[in-house]
């Protein structure tokens, strides 16, 4: 994919954004390393089944989601992570796994995790594994609509 579906999203709602382009790189983790982002400030998405539908957990990079705390926020029955297999067609101007958090875009459902809502800016992959979005929060934030609330297990960040 190119970012012409996001580019012109972002475009047409007259949105500043910057894109960094790296290596590649397919870990939330390797992406954060090599643009020099912090794995907190770098936004990772996580395909989430909610009783059964597709949605988007956005979380930091270096965090894992807390399906049980999802469950709880959405009143879900069930709420687990949704294989490859399950999501890769939902995305058919992405590369697998780089997919950008905007659900809208998709027909999804978006959550966010408040931690990324305490930054001004937001970074997150956007569409392919060799390409990074930036931009303000604020802008992301009103594209997207996301329930904005804690997502993550606060004691585990991953190494």
């Amino acid at each position: 994919m190119t970012l012409s579906k996001l580019r012109d999203f972002l475009d047409s709602h007259n949105v500043k954004y910057l894109v960094i382009s790296h290596s590649l790189a397919y870990t939330a983790q390797g992406v954060a390393a090599l643009a020099h982002v912090s794995g907190k400030k770098l936004a990772k998405t996580v395909i989430v089944k909610i009783d059964g539908i597709l949605a988007m957990a956005v979380i930091p990079a270096s965090f894992h989601v807390d399906l049980d705390r999802l469950r709880m926020l959405t009143g879900a029955q069930t709420v687990e992570i949704a294989s490859e297999l399950e999501f890769k067609d939902a995305f058919p101007d992405c590369e697998t796994g780089a997919m950008p958090p905007f659900g809208n875009l998709y027909d999804m459902s978006v959550y966010a995790d408040a931690s990324l809502a305490e930054h001004e800016e937001i970074t997150f992959t956007a569409g392919t594994h060799r390409e990074l979005v930036r931009m303000n929060w604020e802008d992301m934030a009103r594209l997207v609509n996301p329930t904005v609330d804690r997502l993550i297990y606060q004691h585990a960040a991953v190494a």
